[in-house]
């Protein structure tokens, strides 16, 4: 019995009490004996009834304890029996000990006492025990939706059915809003030179084509201008595009193909947003990424997840110089109005990148301001380029180290980035840092990672390379531009790179871009010397060809020796070679590089997009021409892109 019930009874008042009573007994008993006689039997029989209500007291209160733990004995077991909630108990060999009875109701039997755990929850076998917390997961059993929680420090599971809530949620996610944009991207090429009836009937042709495919999924059209459409559907229908990865794309294509230039598509999605004035923004971000990329195809951004869809056609080239004079202006004002240029290309440059960055410091020098080209270091791919560079002082005093740059950058310098986009992959990262001011020249299809808040972008994913892009630019920095013999060598040695040897992307532009360098002095046989290659490395090359084995009847793939180290310039090669062999379509080459990554490198005649494919390993490129490097070992980096493959030939096939 709990102490203060006690001492309702027998507590220190009781006792004082009954001494002050016998106190009182005996001076009145020193007076008056039979007096005293008298109050004595009095205290007597009091203190006996107090003991008798003493004893029922705790008879009664016990009796009614007894009936109070039979009650919540009852009403535990109707609880357990009743609730909602199915409890399960298991021991350590994952076996059921214990379950009420809502688990069986849930599964449909009697008893699973002394069943495994796993055969009726094969979904547990994902989750380890963890000793310090609890987890959560939802699972479905028949038509029902539950809410398990796992307490395994206690071995012990919680069922909760939340079938109706994730019914309202998924109802909720369907019906999530999304904004998308198409646009036509080359309706202006594609429809050079046709009369005027001839275009429309085309372009009423396609517009029923994408009317019917907006009616298919259910989703809101609008046509804002004679290029563009805006398209608004749910989660639900979104979902169902990119599981058909958008079909619209090559039913546009298949209908436009008599054309001499097939008219495509370029889609930007949007989803995930709050506000409809954010995921506006975001469409509009998608549609510049898919142009970015080269158009005929889609960017699908919902929340963090980007996603590309299409893109298996090459660029096409913009036959109208006028965005190129405007954005040569541009770069002439923003030159003229800094203190300092500083030009940057990418980590381990090639010669396109050194001869980009040689084009832009000459548009500096005619515009009369000082210009620096930062370079890293110096690495086989440019050896010889920066070899006869370093003879001329002239050019060579213009390259300063990422250290030197650093030092002399200030918030009106002019930070121009060429033959990359990505700020991650600069020369110099924490330079970007030290000025707002920022220029980017490059030919690459675009990638999620991208150089914010630049003043000044010209990308165009149909130049054969960034040197082109640079030599147009300087026909409009200044008409009466002349250039120094090595200058203009570098420009046309890059673009000789990148084609080549004007074999692979090249369109009229880029021979006009290397004509106009060929009039200002530039010397074919340097090239031819800056290119050569030695027996040894001929060899080296021929041995890691050796090695190659063919997939997908057309996919040529080589895998180095383990612990070999090639350098990227080497592994490149090698592909471009693998590129060369009857019935190839396109080549993997991967190998370990000097830093101790594994470098990829892949290249295509243009029936299948190589660039997608590096993509889905972190790296990017061109539609025939891309790149990664990953960390982990030649095996793992093989798995890795022989499951990308697979993946994308279950998904749409790998080649066009």
């Amino acid at each position: 019995m709990p102490k203060f019930l006690l001492k309702r009874w027998h507590g220190q008042h009781i006792v004082w009490i009954f001494v002050l009573l016998i106190i009182l007994t005996a001076i009145i008993y020193m007076f008056k004996w039979w007096l005293g006689l008298t109050a004595f039997l009095f205290c007597g029989v009091l203190a006996y009834f107090t003991l008798q209500a003493e004893t029922a007291f705790r008879r009664e209160l016990n009796t009614y304890i007894g009936t109070i733990t039979h009650r919540v004995k009852k009403a535990g077991n109707e609880v357990m029996s009743g609730l909602p909630i199915g409890i399960i108990l298991y021991n350590e060999e994952k076996r059921i000990e214990w379950h009420n009875p809502f688990v069986a109701k849930m599964l449909e039997k009697d008893s699973v006492i002394g069943e495994s755990l796993f055969e009726f929850f094969p979904d547990l076998k994902n989750k380890k025990d963890k000793s310090d917390k609890s987890d959560k997961l939802e699972l479905s059993i028949g038509k029902f939706i539950y809410q398990v929680w796992i307490r395994p420090e206690e071995r012990l599971l919680y069922f909760r059915e939340i079938t109706e809530q994730a019914i309202l949620a998924k109802k909720y996610e369907d019906e999530k809003t999304a904004i998308g944009i198409v646009m036509m991207d080359n309706l202006d090429e594609s429809t050079q030179g046709l009369d005027d009836q001839t275009r429309s009937i085309m372009l009423a042709k396609v517009t029923g084509e994408i009317t019917e495919w907006a009616q298919k999924y259910q989703l809101y059209l609008r046509r804002t201008s004679s290029d563009r459409f805006l398209i608004l559907m749910d989660q639900k229908a979104l979902r169902q595009l990119e599981q058909t990865r958008f079909e619209i794309l090559d039913e546009v294509r298949d209908l436009t193909i008599e054309n001499k230039l097939p008219l495509t598509l370029s889609i930007g999605i949007a989803s995930g947003a709050e506000q409809l004035m954010e995921l506006g923004q975001m469409a509009q971000m998608g549609l510049d990424m898919s142009l970015g990329r080269g158009g005929d195809q889609v960017t699908v951004k919902v929340g963090q997840r980007l996603s590309f869809y299409g893109g298996r056609t090459n660029a096409v080239e913009k036959r109208t110089r006028v965005r190129a004079r405007v954005i040569s202006h541009a770069l002439r004002d923003l030159m003229k109005d800094s203190d300092k240029v500083i030009i940057m290309g990418h980590r381990f440059p090639d010669m396109d990148s050194v001869g980009a960055a040689v084009g832009v410091l000459k548009a500096v020098q005619v515009v009369g301001k000082e210009g620096y080209i930062v370079l890293e270091g110096v690495n086989p791919s440019i050896q010889k380029v920066m070899e006869t560079i370093a003879a001329d002082e002239r050019l060579h005093r213009w390259f300063i180290t990422p250290e030197q740059a650093m030092q002399i950058t200030t918030q009106r310098s002019l930070a121009v980035v060429v033959d990359t986009h990505k700020a991650s992959m600069v020369a110099e990262p924490k330079l970007l840092q030290q000025t707002h001011r920022v220029v980017v020249v490059d030919h690459h299809r675009r990638s999620e990672e991208f150089i914010h808040d630049a003043t000044l972008v010209y990308m165009e994913p149909y130049a054969s390379s960034t040197c082109e892009l640079v030599t147009e630019l300087l026909q409009y920095i200044n008409e009466k531009l002349t250039m120094e013999v090595l200058e203009a060598t570098m420009l046309l040695a890059g673009i000789v790179v990148d084609t080549k040897s004007f074999s692979l992307r090249t369109g009229a532009r880029t021979f006009e871009a290397a004509s106009y360098l060929r009039r200002n002095g530039a010397d074919s046989a340097l090239i031819q010397r800056l290119l050569k290659e030695d027996l040894d490395s001929y060899i080296e090359r021929a041995e890691v060809i050796k090695l190659t084995e063919t997939i997908y009847e057309h996919i040529a793939l080589a895998v180095a020796e383990p612990n070999r180290k090639y350098s990227q310039l080497m592994i490149a090669q090698v592909a471009d070679t693998l590129l060369n062999m009857t019935n190839i379509m396109a080549s993997f080459v991967i190998a370990e590089r000097p830093d101790g990554l594994i470098g990829i490198s892949a290249r295509s005649l243009g029936q299948m997009n190589v660039q997608i494919v590096m993509e889905r390993l972190g790296g990017g490129g061109h539609l025939t021409n891309a790149a990664t490097q990953i960390d982990g070992t030649l095996e793992e980096a093989t798995k890795r892109l022989k499951k990308v493959l697979e993946e994308m030939q279950e998904e749409e096939g790998l080649f066009e």
